[in-house]
C-alpha cells in the first residue's frame, strides 16, 4: 500500500452515483487469454511488514544497518501462517522491500535471499500459497520507487529488473501452483502511461529470462486503481503467460482511511467517526468527533484546524450527500469485472490484491469498528460476486486482522471475510 492514489480521492471518490450492476456477456476468449492454470490463490491476505520496516542509515549513504529489518517489527511465526490456514485463507502476498537487497554485497544479498526463501517454505509448509511482491518504499530516502521504476531510465531500474529476473528464477524452484511473483507495487504513473506499460513489459521480459513457468502478476498504472486495470491493454502480456491480473480498492478513502497519519491531506488527521454505509450515522455526528478530535491537537495551529475544517466540512457533505453503500462498491467492481470480459479473461486471474480500513484501537481513532466490519463484509462479498480473489490488508498494524502482540485473530475481522476462528 502506498501514497498514490490516496491524493485523488476528495477529487472524484464520491463521484459515482447509483445504478444497477450489469455484467455484459462473457464474450468468446482467445485461446492466450484464457489460458487457465491451477494455482492457489483465493482467499488471502498481506503479511506486511515482514520483509519491510527498514533500517536504512541517513544520506549520504545508501545502505542499511544487518539485520536490514526492524526487529520489533511484527512477523508471523509457522503457527501463525498455519492458525491462518485454518481460518479458510489460502494464501498470502508478501511485500518485500527490495532497498536492502539491491544495497547489499553479495554476501549479505545471498542471506537475504535465504530468508525469503525460509519464509516461502515456511508459508507452503503451513499449506498456503504465495504471491511474493516486490514493494519498493517511498519513505526512503535513496531506494525508493521514483530511483527503481518511474521510467526504464531510472538511475536504478537495471538493478531493480536484474533482482526481479533472479527472484523469479528462485521462486520457480518451489511447488507449482502455490508461488507467483508480482515485481511492482501500485505503479505510480498515470492510467494510460506508455511509461508503465514499457516498465512492467522490461519487467516481465527479465523475469521469463529466469522462469518460463513461474505465474506472474500484472497490474495496471494509477497505483492499481480499478481506473489503471481498464486502462490497461492485456495483449502485449500474452507473451508472458502464465500470468495473473491484479488491482487494488480502498474506495472511498473517507471512510477507510480516516484517521491515518500517514496521509498527506490534513483532512484524514483528524477524521474520524465516518461511518458504513452512510446511512448508519450522521453528518452533524461526524463533525461533531471531528471538533473533539481537532481539540486535542496540539501540534497544528489553528489556523491550519480551521483551513482543514472547513475542506474537512465540504468533503463529508459530498459524503453524506452521495450516501455510499454496497452499490457504491458493485460500481467500482464491475468496471473490473467488465474490463475482464471484454478481454475473455476469466474473473479468478483479477485478483483484488489489497482493500481494507484503519481501526479504532489505542493507537488509532479511525473509523468505529462496527462500521468497519461492515465495510470489510461489503468489499468481500462484492469481490466474490464478481469471482474475484482476494487479500485483505492486513495481517498486523492498525489495519490488520491478528493483535501484533497477542497473535489472538480479529473475530469481527474474521466474520467479515467470510472465515472461520480456528479452534
Amino acid at each position: 500500500m502506498t501514497g498514490w492514489s490516496r491524493r485523488r480521492l476528495l477529487r472524484t471518490a464520491l463521484s459515482l452515483a447509483p445504478a444497477a450492476v450489469a455484467l455484459a456477456p462473457l464474450p468468446s476468449a482467445t485461446p492466450a487469454l484464457a489460458a487457465r492454470a491451477e494455482w492457489r490463490f483465493r482467499r488471502g491476505v498481506n503479511a506486511w511488514p515482514w520483509f519491510a520496516l527498514t533500517r536504512e542509515f541517513p544520506a549520504p549513504r545508501t545502505d542499511y544497518a544487518w539485520p536490514p529489518f526492524q526487529s520489533q517489527r511484527p512477523v508471523p511465526t509457522p503457527e501463525d501462517l498455519r492458525r491462518l490456514r485454518k481460518t479458510g485463507l489460502d494464501f498470502i502476498r508478501l511485500p518485500v522491500d527490495p532497498g536492502p537487497f539491491l544495497a547489499a554485497d553479495a554476501a549479505t544479498r545471498g542471506k537475504l535471499l535465504d530468508m525469503l526463501d525460509a519464509a516461502v517454505t515456511a508459508t507452503i509448509d503451513a499449506g498456503l500459497g504465495i504471491i511474493v511482491n516486490v514493494q519498493a518504499n517511498g519513505a526512503t530516502h535513496y531506494w525508493n520507487p521514483d530511483r527503481m521504476v518511474s521510467s526504464t531510465a531510472a538511475p536504478e531500474f537495471a538493478a531493480y529488473r536484474a533482482l526481479v529476473g533472479e527472484l523469479a528464477g528462485r521462486l520457480e524452484r518451489f511447488t507449482p501452483g502455490m508461488v507467483a511473483l508480482e515485481p511492482v507495487n501500485e505503479p505510480p504513473q498515470s492510467c494510460d502511461s506508455n511509461v508503465w506499460s514499457q516498465v512492467q513489459l522490461a519487467l516481465l521480459t527479465a523475469a521469463r529470462a529466469s522462469s518460463a513457468t513461474l505465474p506472474m502478476v500484472v497490474t495496471g498504472g494509477c497505483g492499481s486503481m480499478v481506473s489503471g486495470l481498464t486502462a490497461l491493454d492485456p495483449e502485449p502480456l500474452v507473451a508472458f503467460e502464465p500470468i495473473l491480473f491484479t488491482f487494488h480498492f480502498y474506495e472511498p478513502y473517507l471512510f477507510s482511511h480516516q484517521g491515518a497519519p500517514w496521509m498527506r491531506e490534513p483532512v484524514y488527521r483528524a477524521l474520524n467517526n465516518v461511518p458504513w454505509p452512510a446511512s448508519a450515522g450522521s453528518l452533524d455526528a461526524t463533525l461533531a468527533s471531528v471538533r473533539a478530535r481537532m481539540a486535542k491537537d496540539t501540534e497544528t495551529s489553528e489556523a491550519d484546524k480551521k483551513a482543514a475544517y472547513a475542506e474537512t466540512e465540504r468533503v463529508l457533505k459530498v459524503y453524506f450527500d452521495a450516501r455510499p453503500d454496497r452499490w457504491f462498491i458493485d460500481k467500482y467492481l464491475s468496471q473490473a469485472r467488465d474490463w475482464a470480459d471484454s478481454h475473455g479473461i476469466a474473473p479468478d486471474r483479477v485478483v483484488l490484491g489489497e482493500f481494507g480500513a484503519l481501526r479504532t484501537d489505542a493507537r488509532y481513532v479511525a473509523a468505529p469498528n462496527p462500521d468497519r466490519a461492515r465495510y470489510i463484509a461489503d468489499v468481500r462479498q462484492s469481490a466474490e460476486s464478481f469471482g474475484f480473489p482476494w487479500a485483505f490488508w492486513d495481517l498486523f498494524d492498525g489495519m490488520g486482522m491478528m493483535d501484533d502482540t497477542t497473535r489472538a485473530l480479529d473475530p469481527a475481522m474474521v466474520e467479515a471475510l467470510g472465515l472461520r476462528m480456528p479452534e
